[in-house]
């Protein structure tokens, strides 16, 4: 297999679960030295909540956010000593952070720290209840945007994640997502769900968090990045790191345009997806994009021997 075909995909949030990460901890030692860098950069015990929860402590954003990041990059350091060089990284929303750690943007601590500012900020700019997100399934991007425009009378409703022609989700004020939803559904969408989230996030209504944010991210110190990453917010690969800055501050506001992204990267001739994290959202999604494509995930031991089966697996 060439090695300019693989691109390694960083899931967000939501692939979060209680134990994730523990069986590779318990089996490698560079992941548990991974835990072990995370529990010091952020002062307290991120390894016992994502290996025994409680549930509702890994669900609070200024959690879920360092945690997904830290199992994405335990997985990642098992991995990469066992495969080919990735040409390409993504990641989705938060996992954009992990995709820019995997190309050495900037370091896994100022990363951790940084997410973990993100969750808060974002949980902090919107009252609880004041904003909703909902998944449409089965309608296309302009439909969407036009139920968004027509629903949003005088309030935030915006298209948030693009993530694959069956699924878009919206963001916005409560109430203007509900009556969105509904419209959806009138207009001949599958089907159109409120989402369990904290915070409408990617929308306008998270400018007050995309503002802190762009000053802690103005104060890291950021490296070109080794491998090109796909941007959520522009679909267009980030080789620089200025660019690389400006990207993730506007990512907090601007849609998450996932599809494009797997487009992007399938047009430059990746064969082969490795979703690197908790879950297997992403390849879920792949599906839903280029069912042609290859797609493992890296979540634990099991998983890694299957995706190593399937990279050996594929045609050079």
């Amino acid at each position: 297999m060439t090695e300019n075909t693989i691109a390694f995909l960083f899931p967000g949030q939501g692939s979060q679960s209680v134990g994730m990460g523990k069986d590779l901890a318990e089996k490698y030692s560079v992941a548990k030295q991974t835990f072990e860098e995370a529990d010091e950069a952020l002062g307290y015990k991120l390894s016992t909540v994502c290996f025994e929860g409680p549930e509702d402590q890994l669900r609070l954003t200024e959690i879920t956010q360092p945690a997904i990041l830290t199992v994405s990059i335990a997985a990642l350091r098992v991995l990469e000593t066992r495969i080919p060089k990735p040409s390409y990284v993504a990641g989705h929303s938060l996992g954009e952070y992990s995709a820019h750690v995997a190309s050495g943007t900037f370091s896994f601590a100022d990363a951790l720290r940084t997410v973990r500012n993100r969750g808060k900020y974002m949980q902090e700019a919107v009252p609880v209840g004041v904003g909703a997100m909902a998944a449409i399934l089965g309608m296309d991007a302009a439909k969407v945007a036009a139920v968004c425009h027509d629903a949003a009378q005088g309030e935030v409703c915006e298209p948030a994640n693009i993530n694959s022609p069956e699924q878009i989700v919206i963001s916005g004020n409560t109430a203007a997502v509900e009556r969105a939803a509904k419209l959806a559904d009138e207009r001949g969408a599958k089907r159109a769900k409120l989402l369990p989230v904290s915070a409408p996030f990617h929308c306008s209504l998270m400018k007050p968090a995309q503002d802190r944010l762009e000053k802690d991210l103005d104060a890291l110190k950021l490296q070109k990045p080794v491998y090109p990453v796909a941007c959520n917010v522009d679909a267009e690969l980030v080789t620089d790191d200025l660019r690389a800055r400006a990207t993730l501050v506007r990512q907090v506001t601007g849609s998450v345009k996932w599809e494009q992204c797997m487009h992007l990267l399938i047009a430059q001739g990746v064969q082969m997806f490795i979703e690197v994290g908790p879950g297997k959202v992403l390849c879920g999604l792949m599906r839903q994009i280029d069912r042609s494509k290859s797609c493992a995930n890296v979540t634990d031991d099991a998983s890694l021997t299957k995706a190593l089966e399937s990279l050996a697996k594929a045609p050079a």
